[in-house]
């Protein structure tokens, strides 16, 4: 094999046993070149999630017009529509193409949009879908998706990775990894919409939206800090040597489990507050007293002059919920609804105004990233986003949607997600240190509440 042949293989390289086997790399152009010197500037809540990523799969049944070729023509259509995911990250002072002497109101990443495009990966896998579904460990998952973290030139690195996965019976897997730094994970999951649509020739129920002005801010005086990012960006993220090991797993909640679930708690709890309290129980232990659980919650339909589904970048807001957790679950269920219920748009614009601040110091003070994901424990409610509405072919949703957000480490982090059946049914995605995740799937309360392990734990790779 040629050197070149031999270092493009090692890249691709899954661990040993996969089932998934990579074999070539591309990239993915628009089909609509972009205007010479567009660019597209990030907001400040964009660039305080530097150290995170997100990853979705969707997977599709095989269908008469759902093929490698046919995939990779509709995506080129699709990022017709994305100018900011074909480009590259700047740095707006001293960075490729902007002067050191950048107005502070610059600073920060900037995407290029120059066309440079998407990676894209090939794969198959050595099962059908049903045997992947029913077999696949949560970390296994991971190798339905492709990513390269950024290198010291970020002007030639790819924030998107694209990866199609072939199932031996026709279905495919697609894998969209990026940088939470262009998406957070409503954007991510939602711009399959219009990567379907433009399969379909049609157009997407959810067009985007970029519109980066949507959080300029010019505080006339640095605010203070909110205490939970104030705290975020003091604490000592884990050390990559000493962490533990992460790992994942997903569960499913059919609709009557959901409903029987509900029936035992207060009237009106939501799904998401009982499954993120069942969780948060079984993950820390019924301690006595009052414990605290972040929150990330997305703002898009929160705010007075809500933003369309397709806004472009991160609208989510941490915010610290507390509970008794010797309360038991309906108290704690019933806390945490109310607290979601109270969150103030004032507050994610407080948190706005910091994160603007912070980012606008001078280089050399402690303006580095931090971890909004952790390191404590954070459930992230993504239920109410329209993931199944992907149709590559009409009528033929997809046959599940997972979700990750990479960088979590920690105590960390438990995923909300509706299910392909819609109603009240939910999946709940953990990543956890790996001892968690496993004893989580074997914990006899999640089981007895209806839970089905979908992608069971193995110690592992990190999502």
């Amino acid at each position: 094999m040629p050197a070149a042949a031999a270092a493009v293989a090692a890249g691709l390289a899954t661990g040993p046993g996969s089932r998934v086997t990579r074999f070539a790399k591309s990239t993915a152009a628009s089909v609509t070149p972009v205007r010479p010197g567009k660019t597209h500037t990030l907001s400040p809540l964009d660039n305080a999630m530097e150290c995170h990523t997100v990853h979705v799969v969707l997977y599709c049944r095989a269908a008469p017009g759902l093929d490698r070729e046919p995939l990779k023509e509709s995506l080129s259509e699709a990022l017709s529509l994305y100018p900011a995911m074909t480009g590259r990250l700047t740095r707006r002072e001293g960075g490729e193409g902007a002067p050191a002497e950048a107005e502070p109101a610059q600073r920060g990443w900037v995407v290029k949009c120059n066309d440079a495009g998407v990676r894209m990966v090939d794969a198959r896998a050595a099962a059908t879908l049903d045997e992947w579904l029913a077999t696949a460990t949560g970390d296994e998952e991971m190798d339905l998706l492709y990513y390269e973290p950024m290198g010291p030139e970020p002007y030639i690195w790819s924030p998107f990775y694209v990866q199609l996965t072939e199932f031996a019976d026709k279905s495919y897997a697609l894998g969209l990894s990026c940088t939470h730094i262009h998406n957070d994970p409503t954007a991510a999951a939602l711009f399959f919409q219009a990567w379907a649509a433009a399969h379909r020739r049609t157009t997407s129920t959810y067009p985007p939206f970029l519109h980066a002005p949507a959080f300029e801010v010019s505080p006339t005086s640095p605010p203070p800090p909110p205490p939970l990012l104030a705290d975020k960006s003091s604490a000592a993220s884990p050390a990559g040597a000493d962490a533990a090991p992460m790992s994942s797993a997903t569960f499913h909640f059919p609709a009557p489990a959901v409903r029987a679930l509900l029936s035992s708690l207060e009237p009106g709890t939501t799904p998401f507050a009982a499954l993120a309290a069942l969780f948060w129980l079984r993950i820390t232990g019924a301690a006595d007293g009052e414990r605290e659980l972040t929150l990330a919650l997305d703002f898009r339909k929160r705010m007075y002059a809500p933003l369309p589904w397709g806004y472009y970048g991160s609208v989510v807001h941490f915010t610290r919920a507390r509970a008794d957790l010797a309360s038991g679950l309906p108290a704690v269920a019933a806390a945490l609804d109310a607290h979601v219920a109270g969150v103030p748009e004032e507050d994610l614009w407080r948190a706005v105004e910091w994160l603007h601040a912070r980012q606008q110091q001078q280089e050399g003070g402690p303006t580095g990233p931090f971890q909004m994901y952790g390191p404590e424990l954070t459930c992230v409610a993504l239920d109410h986003v329209p993931m199944y509405g992907a149709e590559f072919e009409a009528g033929a949703p997809p046959a599940r949607v997972s979700c990750r957000v990479g960088g979590a480490a920690g105590e960390g982090l438990v995923i909300v997600l509706p299910a392909a059946e819609g109603g009240e049914a939910r999946d709940v995605v953990v990543t956890l240190p790996a001892e968690a995740t496993a004893r989580v799937c074997g914990d006899g309360e999640v089981l007895r509440h209806g839970a089905q392990v979908v992608f069971g734990a193995k110690a592992g790779k990190e999502a």
